[in-house]
């Protein structure tokens, strides 16, 4: 495998090597403090980001390695005009593997098609977010110790969360898993995910509007309900409290839930619930460096 544009890039086997990786990393991180020495990363992001082109870049520097790049399409020769392809086929003289963010869907595998080095999909549009997924599987071997059997929870906007379907996409690819998707019916996700995943696959899901299954749930992914999804203020005005995690929800939770979430929070997680030990989407963050990390070598085929 040359590059990562989406997760299903990966095999099961391929998923499980990369988790061992950054396990190991995790137990034995000076052994893997020059293994990048000398190789050059860059960071090629189009539109914000916080926690992923940090992660990256730090997943980079503790492999001893070095970055370069953009974090923002103005700062870059594409305020010139210049294409996705141009711009790749550029940085490939001077890096060693490319890591690109992009508002336009399908942008990261024009890139690949262009350069002669790893390209890895940082998030293109609504579309993928590969890294996003290895993240949270990666949290979910670490809380859980597997990835059978669970019954998983989906809460806030299931339509448009690219993040939501990478992670529905790679837990189908296990046995005995059921789905919980808790949105308003504005938010609920698209039918080709219900269609193509969960009925053709065969798993259990409940689509509801309230929290009724919250006590019997292993895992709880939440997300944000976006003012800007609904046409109608007031539907949205109606609904927004109503998918606000609070710590008189969870009283009914299991003792060993697993609270996830993508980030940026705004206020659908109260901040009381940060002090929870079952609140994980800030070991989430942690994650996502190794996981990187453990790509990042996977792709440059260091040992």
């Amino acid at each position: 495998m040359k590059d990562l544009i989406s997760i299903t890039d990966l095999t099961v086997e391929e998923l499980q090597e990369l988790i061992d990786k950054a396990l190991d990393i995790i137990e034995c991180p000076d052994k893997y403090a020059e293994k990048c020495k000398r190789k050059k990363l860059a960071t090629l992001f189009f539109e914000p980001s916080t926690r992923t082109r940090l992660s990256f870049e730090a997943a980079m520097l503790e492999l001893g390695g070095s970055v370069l790049g953009f974090s923002e399409a103005n700062s870059s020769s594409a305020a010139k005009g210049e294409s996705v392809a141009d711009t790749a086929r550029t940085v490939a003289c001077y890096a060693d593997i490319i890591a690109m963010r992009h508002p336009k869907e399908g942008a990261p595998l024009v890139a690949a098609s262009a350069a002669d080095i790893p390209v890895i999909n940082a998030g293109d549009g609504g579309h993928n977010h590969p890294t996003q997924t290895l993240t949270d599987l990666l949290t979910i071997y670490r809380e859980k110790g597997g990835f059978s059997n669970l019954k998983i929870g989906f809460c806030g906007d299931l339509k448009f969360g690219r993040t939501v379907h990478s992670l529905i996409n790679a837990m189908c690819r296990y046995e005995g898993n059921e789905f919980v998707l808790i949105s308003p019916e504005e938010l609920r996700v698209p039918g080709y995910i219900r269609k193509d995943l969960l009925d053709r696959g065969g798993f259990k899901y409940v689509e509801t509007d309230n929290w009724d299954l919250l006590p019997e749930l292993d895992i709880l992914y939440m997300t944000r309900v976006q003012r800007e999804r609904f046409f109608n203020e007031a539907d949205y005005l109606r609904l927004k409290d109503v998918f606000i995690l609070t710590a008189e929800k969870l009283r009914s939770a299991k003792e060993d839930l697993c609270i996830m979430h993508p980030l940026p929070r705004v206020n659908e997680i109260e901040r009381a619930v940060d002090d929870d030990p079952r609140a994980c989407y800030f070991k989430q963050v942690l994650n996502g460096k190794y996981i990187r990390m453990a790509l990042i070598l996977k792709l440059l085929g260091i040992e």
